[in-house]
């Protein structure tokens, strides 16, 4: 039996029909009725509406003269992502910073629920890093034909040299379906197996050692996040780029 957080036993207990609703939306049915909501599912929710309330808190907060320690801290993620975004992307790069700083907030914050005692990390169910990798996906690939054109883009899956494209084509396809299961893999790869070693860890050890594994679950949680965010900015610059 799976350990269930007690967030997800409330939602089960007295929001089993949306819940239910929510899954027919898919044509998905839950196992058991009467538990519709998974722990992934409930988290990410949670995720959400953090999310949600700290942007509200902050725009209530922002100021020239006297800024706080939460514009502080988001000024700090905006100019970071936005660096990275401008130096892969290039010059389009402010137009999808929006994108890269909600997935790399989102995911941080999921890698990151895993510490606090009674959640669990989104991350660690591979329902969550797919659909995070999909997003990636289908963005780089909406913003290339944008861009692009629809013939222009696809043709780049043929390579600069016009005879070997029966070789690339191919490669090129193979190679693009991978990307979001290489994202996928690694975002879950890494948040399970970090997660159930700070859980061993916690229930040997006491004090010290519990504190830098947690250290190395943040910087482990951190750095996935900026991994799945980093690739995707190189998935977007290859796409939208004027020559391939």
């Amino acid at each position: 039996m799976t350990h269930e957080a007690w967030l997800t036993k409330l939602f089960n207990a007295y929001l089993s029909a949306p819940g239910n609703w929510f899954l027919a939306l898919f044509h998905q049915k839950a196992t058991n009725p009467a538990e519709p909501w998974a722990d992934f599912m409930v988290m990410q929710l949670l995720i959400a509406v953090l999310m949600i309330v700290l942007f509200a808190i902050l725009r209530t907060r922002l100021s020239v003269d006297r800024p706080g320690v939460l514009q502080h801290l988001f000024e700090l993620v905006h100019g970071f992502v936005a660096g990275e975004s401008n130096e892969q992307v290039g010059h389009d790069g402010p137009k999808h910073v929006v994108l890269f700083e909600t997935l790399f907030i989102f995911i941080l914050l999921s890698n990151l629920l895993g510490l606090i005692p009674g959640f669990l990390s989104p991350t660690q169910a591979i329902y969550v890093p797919v659909g995070l990798a999909l997003i990636s996906f289908c963005y780089f690939n909406i913003e290339g034909v944008k861009k692009q054109g629809l013939f222009r883009y696809l043709k780049h899956f043929a390579g600069p040299v016009w005879w070997l494209a029966w070789l690339m084509i191919p490669i090129e396809i193979i190679s693009t379906l991978a990307r979001p299961l290489s994202l996928s893999i690694r975002l879950f790869a890494n948040m399970y197996a970090g997660e159930q070693v700070t859980m061993v860890f916690l229930g040997l050890t006491y004090l010290v050692f519990p504190a830098l594994f947690m250290g190395l679950h943040v910087f482990v949680g951190l750095l996935q996040a900026y991994i799945f965010v980093l690739l995707t900015m190189i998935y977007v610059a290859g796409a939208v780029a004027e020559e391939h």
